[in-house]
């Protein structure tokens, strides 16, 4: 009989050799940034303002306070009790918005500028019907493009498509239903819109970025910001979509719109989120017997999030990104790829952003750290704002831990400045 041979041992996959000597790498990979250092994430504050900030998010780290208190504030203000609209402006409209008009919302602007974060202006009227209304939001955005190229700290504008489109419009091409005459000159009508803010913000110089919205209209939306793109970002990148990382086809949709841009001969703009409508979404996948568009657990949703920070960053000469994450983690790993990459801090497509008013742990210590870094700075009349307020404020309960989070650092920094 043969003899056999020594067993052959497998040899692991190229690919996989290389994942593992990336790891290897990153892991070594150091940046010298500390989101636990709340002086400098609360330098912005006085004390005033942090002891007001601490009594506003020890309230909302209790849910059945933030359940009754946002149902009632929102009658409240419908119903026109007095003091209702001036009590939620001097308190969570305060703190997680920066004025009722662009003129009052310059001094939050500055405030954070002082301390060289920029600012992504968004005009927080939603959910419109009429053509006056859709006509009202275009001008208003117009005028923030045209506000944020005077101020050098104000790079982008953001917007939604609800804002510009009827809902029920966009439902109807997302299904692919054959339009009416009325709304086929509907159609007409947003597109001119949605052409008139862009060809703005790239005769000024400001990016716009698309908020991404419901799945059941966000084909329609892809399909109205793709051309716009196009367009628009030949030479720079001006418009940009918004991947919600939650849902577990988006990875794919990303890398898609990649190829299509470099087929293209345009800049892909990609703000990455990981989503902000997850109950709304299983609850109506379930209700009209569909697969739900959100990931299986949280652990998906981390993981094709910062596989698309790590396809952007790889490619950033070709995609303009925003890594817009409340996530340290996730903000960490951008900052070892820039570093790793040995690429500018400051590239003009490598950014981080995080919301007014929450993560300051996060957008502040960037930006000491010298990255580019901005707040989403969300204005409009307090009445309008409302539904916004109301998303903040039950997304940031302690049911999920963010608001216990916000919370700890802020009485941290308290007992620090020995006002606890």
């Amino acid at each position: 009989m043969k003899k056999l041979g020594k067993p052959v041992e497998a040899q692991p996959d190229s690919k996989i050799l290389d994942a593992i000597k990336s790891v290897q790498k990153m892991s070594k990979t150091t940046v010298n940034i500390n989101f636990s250092d709340t002086q400098i994430a609360f330098a912005h504050k006085s004390d005033k303002e942090l002891k007001k900030m601490a009594w506003l998010f020890g309230m909302m780290n209790k849910p059945w306070l933030v359940n009754v208190g946002t149902q009632f504030g929102l009658k409240a203000v419908e119903w026109n009790l007095p003091f209702a609209e001036a009590t939620v402006r001097t308190t969570i409209f305060e703190q997680f918005c920066g004025g009722r008009t662009l003129l009052e919302s310059q001094g939050a602007i500055d405030n954070l500028w002082s301390h060289k974060v920029q600012t992504v202006l968004d005009y927080g009227v939603e959910a419109k019907e009429t053509e006056e209304d859709f006509n009202s939001t275009m001008n208003e955005i117009i005028r923030g493009v045209e506000f944020a190229a005077t101020n050098t700290s104000v790079p982008v504008v953001s917007a939604k498509l609800t804002g510009l489109a009827r809902f029920g419009l966009l439902e109807a091409l997302n299904e692919g239903r054959k339009l009416s005459e009325s709304e086929q000159q509907e159609y007409k009508n947003v597109l001119k819109r949605l052409d008139s803010v862009c060809y703005v913000a790239r005769e000024k110089k400001v990016a716009l970025f698309f908020d991404a919205e419901e799945s059941w209209i966000q084909d329609a939306i892809d399909q109205l910001v793709e051309p716009m793109m196009a367009r628009y970002n030949q030479e720079n990148g001006v418009v940009y979509n918004t991947f919600q990382m939650y849902r577990w086809d988006r990875l794919d949709y990303l890398k898609a719109s990649y190829e299509r841009a470099k087929a293209g001969g345009y800049l892909l703009g990609a703000k990455l989120v990981r989503g902000a409508y997850m109950e709304k979404e299983r609850n109506r996948a379930v209700e009209k017997g569909y697969k739900s568009p959100i990931q299986k657990d949280k652990a998906a949703t981390d993981h094709d999030f910062d596989e698309a920070v790590r396809f952007c960053v790889e490619r950033y000469e070709e995609i303009a990104s925003c890594n817009a994450s409340h996530n340290k983690d996730s903000q960490l790993l951008q900052a070892k790829l820039i570093a790793e990459k040995k690429l500018p801090k400051t590239h003009p497509h490598l950014n981080f952003c995080q919301l007014y008013g929450m993560s300051d742990h996060l957008t502040f210590n960037l930006s000491k750290a010298g990255y580019n870094v901005a707040k989403y700075l969300v204005y409009g009349p307090v009445r309008d704002v409302l539904p916004y307020l109301v998303r903040r404020a039950e997304e940031n309960t302690s049911i999920t831990g963010d608001m216990s989070r916000e919370y700890g650092l802020v009485m941290k920094e308290m007992e620090r400045r020995g006002l606890a």
